[in-house]
């Protein structure tokens, strides 16, 4: 069970280093508040990040065409220590919807299930998840485990319908052998099907607790009909668990969906997917010595590695119904045969440290642009102080006229910033209107226009390349929003670093090259939609005409609602830049405007007394050392916080074997 243990350690040493983080977070942003170094937009930031921190979810993905014993390995993996199956898991298909396994303490343990029936809705899975009207809860009674089972076995419930309402649902088409062998047909004309479109179990686990979730998915074929796996779910995962069988190997359609759906590119196969060989016990053969067993195995490894192009160190033999038997009954030598501990040491030593290594290094960015932030104001502070040491000092033994000349000397400053002031305010107008046309590129009343637009084309298109065309021109507007938003955002980034390299050259402020911004993510996702769509299209088109439209209906709005998440991303992530872009200079102009007035503030009051001249250097000497704590004190808190992330996970003793 050691494997087992070392899973669990590591996952809590995830969680407990995000605690860690969250809490060096706070930390700082206290210290700045005491120092009174935090503004809104610094509040607003460190919000944002310990949410990202609080929010963050491990996803890992199980998906196999039914009968690979997908919920038996996640009993196995994750749920041995309760002594019985979490999940139904028996012959046949018990999977019938796509079920995630997840834990939200603002509700009660229950399982959400989504009808069927909303498959004839324009909303996709994602959206019905806003409406808790949408959906059928029951509680999960968690001190009755025949009742908890009994709860949770409405995932595989079906119903028995008529062909056409079958095919209403794009549940039923002729053309598709892999759908219909799901499907149990009888001669009445009427079919069974799957009574839920979408399963979410609500469970108070400990991994669970600590921000997992389990996508456990309903067979290969459903990948083709619910498009919130393909466009959605299974890219959202951040590792993904591919089934097969051992009697059968890789099948005909086990090729095509990991083709299709689940290679992707080089590093994610190295990283975020991992094959499993399952029910290696039915190798297993008492009148075989154990090598030719062994070397059996191996050889479905490294066959199934070739077909999937994967290195045969990414294919993990296991039994998964003999790991829960020997877990639940203590049995070791039965553990070590069913191979899992393999599988278990790989998810805990690759995946968990790769998820650190991307939120470590998101959270390192945004804590060091924020602290860098600060830091500039601090140091703005610093050279005014300075500077005004530098006169004062050399006033010492000066007359009148020489205190008068340097007045007269700051208060020239200080008209010539403050004509320059003009100049920033016209820039200021310039940038807000720049702003406001980015923000109507990529605005949703866009979106929703160019959405409108292609459904109702869609639905007069009776032809594919009416549809094509429509499908075509939608994306071609998504990608000219994001081209145009690329090109305004680098006439904002000029504009403003020209306008710095003035500011700095004119004035001596602090020379500052603002942020670009990328709009290469959002033309990736728009990329990845459109190949995701361009892939399915002519299984989709083949089908009769009375199931076709249904089904493309619902690809598009999904589609359009992962569009709608990448718009809404981009929304944020353009208010994020633009006030990374206009803050430093709006705080450097604030800053320099007061330093000009405190100077001439403090040499007028030398003017009028000059006893008060050393007061005044002892007050700007304090002010300094000050200045210098402060300085020091922000070092320190952002080294704390980097520690957090550049440490290496405190494990218990036994995880660390």
């Amino acid at each position: 069970m050691e494997h087992s243990r070392d899973l669990v350690a590591r996952f809590e040493a995830y969680a407990d280093w995000r605690r860690r983080l969250s809490a060096g977070i706070s930390t700082l942003h206290g210290w700045l508040q005491q120092q009174d170094l935090a503004d809104a937009q610094i509040d607003v930031k460190v919000q944002r990040v310990l949410e990202r921190l609080q929010e963050d979810k491990l996803v890992v993905a199980f998906v196999a065409e039914f009968s690979r014993g997908k919920s038996e390995l996640i009993n196995a993996i994750f749920f041995a220590d309760f002594g019985q199956r979490m999940l139904p898991s028996s012959a046949g298909r018990t999977t019938m919807c796509p079920t995630e396994l997840l834990y939200d303490p603002s509700r009660p343990p229950s399982i959400r299930l989504l009808p069927i029936e909303t498959r004839l809705k324009d909303a996709s899975v994602g959206e019905f998840k806003e409406y808790a009207d949408e959906w059928v809860t029951f509680p999960l009674d968690l001190g009755a485990a025949e009742r908890m089972a009994e709860a949770l076995a409405r995932v595989s419930q079906i119903k028995r319908v008529p062909i056409a309402l079958a095919r209403k649902y794009g549940l039923y088409r002729e053309s598709d052998e892999d759908l219909l062998s799901a499907l149990e047909r009888n001669d009445e004309g009427s079919v069974d099907i799957p009574c839920w479109r979408h399963a979410i179990i609500n469970f108070p686990h400990p991994l669970l607790q600590q921000g997992l979730v389990i996508l456990d998915t309903p067979g290969l074929n459903a990948i083709g009909t619910e498009p919130e796996l393909t466009l959605s779910l299974l890219p959202s995962a951040h590792s993904i668990l591919f089934l097969l069988a051992a009697d059968t190997g890789v099948t005909k359609t086990d090729l095509e969906v990991w083709n299709d759906h689940l290679a992707g590119d080089e590093a994610a196969l190295r990283s975020a997917r991992l094959v499993i060989l399952n029910k290696i016990d039915g190798m297993w053969d008492d009148l075989k010595p154990e090598y030719e067993i062994n070397a059996e195995i191996e050889r479905q490894v490294h066959q199934s590695a070739a077909l999937l192009g994967v290195p045969a160190a990414q294919v993990f033999p296991v039994s998964a119904q003999k790991a829960l038997l020997a877990k639940v009954n203590g049995d070791d030598a039965l553990l070590a045969r069913s191979r899992l501990p393999a599988l278990e040491h790989a998810l805990s030593r690759k995946l968990i440290p790769a998820k650190r290594e991307v939120v470590g290094a998101a959270t390192q960015s945004e804590v060091r642009a924020l602290t860098g932030t600060v830091r500039a104001v601090l140091d703005a502070r610093a050279a005014g102080i300075a500077e005004q040491l530098a006169e004062l000092t050399a006033l010492r033994g000066k007359n009148q006229d020489v205190v008068a000349h340097m007045m007269a000397r700051v208060r020239e400053q200080k008209e010539v910033f403050e004509r320059g002031l003009a100049r920033y305010t016209a820039l200021r107008n310039v940038f807000t209107q720049h702003s406001n046309e980015l923000f109507d590129l990529v605005g949703l009343a866009a979106l929703r226009k160019n959405a409108a637009d292609t459904r109702k084309r869609i639905e007069d298109s009776p032809f594919t390349k009416g549809v094509r065309e429509a499908m075509g021109d939608f994306f071609a507007r998504l990608r000219s929003d994001f081209d145009r938003c690329g090109r305004q955002t680098a006439e904002v980034h000029e504009m403003m670093r020209a306008m710095y390299v003035r500011f700095a050259s004119e004035h001596g402020l602090e020379a500052f090259v603002p942020p670009q911004f990328s709009v290469l993510k959002y033309q990736k996702e728009i990329e990845r939609l459109e190949r995701a769509y361009n892939t399915h299209f002519n299984t989709l088109w083949n089908m009769v005409s009375k199931a076709k439209y249904p089904l493309m209906r619902q690809f598009f709005e999904t589609v359009a609602a992962r569009a709608k998440h990448a718009y809404k991303v981009a929304n944020r992530d353009l208010d994020t830049w633009l006030k990374a872009v206009m803050s430093p200079l709006e705080t450097q102009v604030r800053e320099h405007h007061l330093q000009l007035r405190r100077r001439l503030d403090s040499i007028q009051r030398i003017h009028r007394a000059s006893e008060e001249l050393e007061a005044r250097i002892v007050e700007l000497e304090q002010a300094r050392d000050a200045l210098e704590s402060q300085l020091q004190g922000l070092r320190e808190q952002t080294s704390a916080v980097e520690v957090v992330i550049e440490a290496p996970d405190a494990l218990p003793i036994a995880a660390n074997g």
